[in-house]
């Protein structure tokens, strides 16, 4: 009897420590985050009388505003499963940014191991992680977004993506069936589903990153095109009409200091009624951070080929951390424009043409 009770207690220590190994190897969490940023804008020349606005901004501040979903699950053998479902948020007047979109931030899932991660869904691509490290004032309602609203909206909808890290080596790509099915208007939504029979080029988008990062330096190049499809924003109304992007950045630190360029090289090959364009984007900042404060400064150029409609932008941001979560932050800026260029300073605004335009602005995030 005392045998079998043994031999009882045993099976179930057995048991019980099987089922804890199992919870181990499968361990599940689930992070629910975010970024709410807001502020006031002062900007001159918001048409060709020479008018001025002050407004608070919907489109960003200093980080776009969001609430995200993520989650992981450890399978076991060093593979990993994950989720992110991240809604962008208008905080002016709370709706959805990203062409409406109930996740229009990012939604997809994926595995990664030791080589690599592959993501399906909609998902940041490769122009977007291209500046991560380089641009130093991202996507801020005044930087280089204003001049090309692409590079801050660089995602891709039915999309299948890798990236991988192997030392200080970085690689990284993305291939769209139907790269943005939403025709609400805007840079992050021109109708262009794609997923068409019988075109296998419409509406496709391929992108590509190659890098070597290390703490003291790094530099990368990117490449990403786009193809159209029939009623495509852009100019882009065949699948033969294309948009090409390449790009080069790099970044220096100098104990804190941040030095940090690049260059957008882009190629538009469109319809009669938009034109085809060469243009090539620099850009060239520092970010210096001074105990709770961080001082950005940035200049860029877009210079047009054939064309005398070209642009200069300086910006100067500082900002102060009241705590982990809570900064305030003010920033100048100036956008300068040439012959009938039409670039507002502050993303998604309007100015006059060939006027240039001088902004304020001051504004408050919070992270959770």
């Amino acid at each position: 009897m005392k045998k079998t009770i043994c031999s009882a207690v045993a099976l179930v220590c057995a048991l019980a420590a099987s089922s804890v190994a199992t919870s181990a190897q499968a361990q599940t969490a689930v992070q629910i985050y975010g970024i709410v940023d807001s502020g006031v804008a002062h900007l001159t020349n918001v048409n060709a009388a020479g008018d001025s606005i002050t407004k608070v901004p919907s489109l960003t501040s200093s980080f776009p505003s969001r609430i995200g979903f993520r989650g992981t699950e450890d399978l076991g053998n060093g593979l990993q499963a994950f989720f992110v479902l991240e809604n962008g948020l208008a905080l002016d007047t709370g709706t959805q940014q990203q062409g409406g979109r109930l996740f229009g931030r990012q939604a997809n899932v994926g595995i990664k191991g030791a080589w690599g991660t592959i993501t399906l869904g909609r998902q940041l691509n490769m122009t977007y992680i291209s500046a991560l490290k380089t641009d130093v004032l991202g996507p801020h309602l005044f930087a280089i977004g204003s001049i090309d609203p692409y590079l801050p909206n660089a995602r891709s909808d039915n999309a299948i993506g890798y990236m991988g890290n192997f030392g200080n080596v970085v690689v990284g790509a993305t291939y769209s069936f139907g790269r943005d099915a939403s025709a609400a208007g805007g840079p992050a939504a021109t109708n262009c589903a794609g997923e068409v029979g019988g075109d296998s080029k419409a509406c496709r988008q391929v992108t590509a990153l190659l890098g070597y990062e290390t703490k003291a330096w790094g530099l990368n190049a990117s490449y990403d095109k786009l193809h159209g499809n029939v009623g495509a924003a852009g100019g882009l109304t065949s699948s033969a009409d294309t948009d090409v992007r390449k790009t080069v950045n790099g970044y220096v630190m100098f104990g804190p200091t941040k030095l940090g360029a690049g260059v957008v090289a882009r190629d538009t090959n469109a319809n009669a009624a938009t034109g085809d364009s060469e243009s090539n984007l620099y850009y060239l900042g520092v970010s210096h951070p001074f105990g709770a404060w961080i001082g950005d400064l940035q200049v860029a150029r877009r210079d047009t080929k054939d064309s005398p409609n070209d642009v200069n932008m300086l910006v100067a941001r500082l900002t102060y951390a009241m705590s982990k979560r809570t900064f305030v932050y003010t920033a100048l800026g100036r956008m300068d424009n040439k012959g009938a260029s039409a670039v507002a300073l502050d993303a998604g605004g309007s100015v006059g043409a060939g006027l240039a335009q001088n902004g304020f602005m001051v504004g408050l995030r919070h992270h959770f």
